[in-house]
């Protein structure tokens, strides 16, 4: 008889103990919990490739339509294997080596050899972290990591071990300053629908997946975290990634999806208030028909939140009103509206910030 799989890294915080699970409401069977303790790391240093949402080695292509927020850069082949992708489809710009890129693209020959040199130092860096991983940081869940919690730290994944997320989501439970390395040996697969969840003020700009092979995203799933890929980097349809997309030698292939830099918000210590305006990406994304935009404000001010569409017209304001220093959620319902690309535009007193989501039925 197969027994479910419960297993989970918990905070040392928490005493050792059994989980006892009950089959057929007659059989008890105890399933130890292992106890891992966060671990403190310094963050992968990206140096210029830090802007790029998605940056490959011989290949971008794009099936329409996606929602890129940061730069896209393609080295050493050339611009004319970057295709598919719109006039409004990349907020940021687009790097090519010569001058048969995408209309509007921007030849940088030099600036894109530094780029991929920085994707080199920063995988080796995430490869090379020590001490080696050991316990419950080593190898976790056999490689399927789906179902877990994982606390903060380095994580190694041995040769021959494919990393997946299967069947059921993942959650990073951590602080805003802590950082999770994973080192992958060979490949990471992360299963259709599957997200990516983070916990306790966790970040995507503090997540680094440094994967031996390729990648590959499943179609409507949610990842957070840079990937730094020494071979190819696959997203299918409708997956979202609030990280960044970096393949040091082969392609970066993405459908319909939205690929967004993450934002890294600084805290101050005994300062509950924000110590600056930030407006997050909104979640989830792509969504139907609902989606959560979060942002903060480190004073009282007048605060305009409006959804834009891909014409420039407001399509709707959310917000309208003097809020006090906090945190603040505002939920967009986009049912009566057509799918596409949206803009929402965060008016705070003399701060003004816009990000793109996809509304997708």
């Amino acid at each position: 008889m197969k027994i479910p799989r419960t297993e989970q890294l918990i905070p040392a915080r928490r005493s050792l103990r059994s989980l006892s699970v009950r089959i057929m409401g007659a059989i008890a069977v105890v399933l130890p919990l292992s106890v891992a303790i966060a671990q403190p790391l310094d963050p992968v240093n990206l140096g210029s490739t830090a802007n790029f949402a998605i940056l490959a080695g011989s290949l971008v292509s794009n099936v329409p339509t996606s929602a890129i927020t940061g730069d896209i850069g393609l080295s050493p082949a050339t611009g004319g294997n970057i295709t598919g992708f719109g006039p409004n489809e990349v907020t940021g710009t687009i790097y090519t080596t010569d001058a048969s890129g995408p209309a509007g693209s921007v030849q940088a020959a030099t600036m894109l050899t530094a780029a991929q040199g920085d994707l080199t130092i920063a995988y080796n860096d995430a490869a090379g972290r020590t001490p080696v991983p050991e316990g419950p940081f080593l190898n976790p869940g056999s490689g399927d990591i789906g179902g877990m919690t994982l606390v903060a730290g380095l994580y190694k994944f041995t040769s021959g071990v494919i990393v997946s997320i299967s069947g059921s989501d993942v959650t990073l439970s951590g602080g805003p300053d802590d950082v999770w390395i994973f080192q992958i040996a060979s490949s990471l697969i992360v299963g259709n629908g599957v997200h990516v969840i983070l916990s306790g003020g966790a970040q995507a700009a503090n997540i680094f997946w440094q994967v031996g092979t390729s990648a590959t995203l499943g179609t409507n799933s949610v990842f957070k975290g840079t990937i730094m890929a020494d071979q190819s980097i696959a997203v299918n349809t409708g997956a979202s990634v609030e990280g960044r997309l970096l393949a040091s030698i082969a392609a970066v292939t993405i459908e319909s999806s939205t690929i967004t830099v993450p934002e890294l918000v600084t805290t101050v210590e005994n300062e509950p208030t924000p110590e600056s305006f930030t407006l997050s990406q909104n979640y989830p994304n792509p969504f139907n028909p609902v989606t959560l935009i979060n942002y903060r404000l480190p004073v009282a001010t007048k605060v305009t939140l409006s959804i834009i569409d891909v014409l420039g017209r407001e399509v709707s304001v959310l917000v309208n009103d003097v809020q006090n220093a906090g945190d603040y959620q505002a939920a967009w319902d986009a049912r009566g509206f057509p799918s596409g690309i949206y803009i929402y535009r965060l008016q705070a007193g003399s701060f003004v910030s816009m990000k793109r989501m996809h509304y997708l039925k």
